[in-house]
């Protein structure tokens, strides 16, 4: 069987700005009906990734390709209303003199008969046909939001970039029309780039993440992948909290008040990294009042005091300071647990679940 023509392939793309490299040598590969989120910091080069690709910015090198045709390089250029690509962004940018249905039919070709019978097609699947003759002042952020969408398949697009579509909404409603979104775009079979800096939004949407920051890709993979095995501790980071354990390497070994890491292949004298998430530091409530002994999994229970604890409404948070070194520890607690400041407690941190940098990273 032939490998499938990727739907958008983008090639070494590079955009500098006053001798900065906004982008440098971006690459992606998205394939129909496939989601792929940018995720990174603002002002990484997100946006003028998508800018490119949509051909509002021109790139100072690589390539753009569309089922493998090349669109763009730095020498033939098609024009961004030829390149069958669908934009939403953060602000809807409906028409308010114009109804529901003018702004759906904005851009579509054809007989007038063939344009409604397409609105009402595409306002059904977002349960706006209620709002067919209204305006988009009539209705909430949401319901323009779904408006917004409808417009920008309504062309059949065969991609379509999205620049933080959803960052405008209220949490109540946004994981919801973000679900119906996505359902929408898959049964289209439309390919995907969403750019944004949430790493919730991005777990919740995509089928592919890649992580960039300062111009570069610096990981791309399933968000299970991306998030469990991190290439650095910047990574382990833009996800969640992190805790972080400096130690010196010796002999394969770098000792940290939980006990001893393997770091095989590290050179001795190595300056390490130690990166763990809060719901990975653990509580040993059968230590408490006890000497440390080492455990198989868990390693050595280090003593810690309460600083603080603080209810999340799922879980509960809680900062220790090590007696070791005063150093701060996080931890997540499912649902309500809240000691009081300076009450003494012995954690442990399992070691299948940490993740070891050289410190220079």
């Amino acid at each position: 069987m032939q490998p499938q023509t990727p739907r958008l392939e983008i090639r070494n793309l590079r955009r500098s700005f006053d001798g900065r490299a906004v982008v440098d040598g971006v690459s992606l590969r998205i394939m129909p009906g496939q989601v792929t989120c940018l995720l990174g910091p603002s002002g990484c080069g997100k946006s003028t990734t998508l800018r490119m690709i949509a051909g509002v910015e021109m790139q100072d090198s690589g390539e753009i390709y569309v089922d493998g045709k090349l669109i763009c390089d730095t020498v033939f250029r098609v024009p961004p209303e030829r390149r069958e690509i669908g934009l939403m962004f953060q602000d809807f940018a409906l028409f308010p003199h114009l109804s529901v249905a003018d702004n759906v039919a904005y851009g579509l070709r054809g007989s007038k008969a063939e344009k409604r019978a397409r609105v009402e097609e595409l306002l059904g699947r977002v349960d706006l046909m209620d709002f067919i003759d209204g305006y988009p002042h009539q209705l909430s952020g949401g319901e323009q939001q779904r408006v917004a969408l409808a417009r920008a398949l309504a062309p059949r697009p065969r991609i379509m970039l999205m620049d933080e579509p959803f960052s405008g909404l209220d949490n109540r409603l946004r994981d919801g029309i973000r679900d119906e979104t996505l359902n929408i775009l898959k049964d289209e079979d439309t390919a995907v780039l969403l750019v944004t800096h949430e790493p919730d939004e991005a777990m919740r949407m995509a089928d592919e993440i890649a992580l960039m920051r300062d111009g570069k890709i610096v990981q791309q993979g399933a968000p299970y992948n991306v998030y469990t095995r991190p290439i650095d501790r910047a990574s382990v980071a833009f996800f969640s909290d992190a805790n972080m354990l400096n130690a010196t390497v010796e002999g394969a070994l770098a000792m940290t008040p939980f006990g001893r890491f393997l770091a095989p292949g590290v050179p001795d004298g190595t300056q390490v990294s130690i990166v763990f998430r809060p719901q990975h530091l653990r509580i040993d409530f059968d230590r408490a009042g006890k000497g440390p002994v080492p455990t198989p999994v868990d390693g050595t229970p280090a003593r810690a005091v309460v600083e603080r604890a603080r209810f999340m409404g799922n879980e509960s948070l809680i900062e220790y300071k090590l007696d070791h070194d005063g150093s701060v520890m996080k931890a997540t607690v499912p649902n309500v647990f809240l000691p009081q400041a300076g009450t003494v407690m012995w954690l442990t941190v399992r070691r299948d679940r940490c993740f070891v940098f050289a410190s220079q990273e």
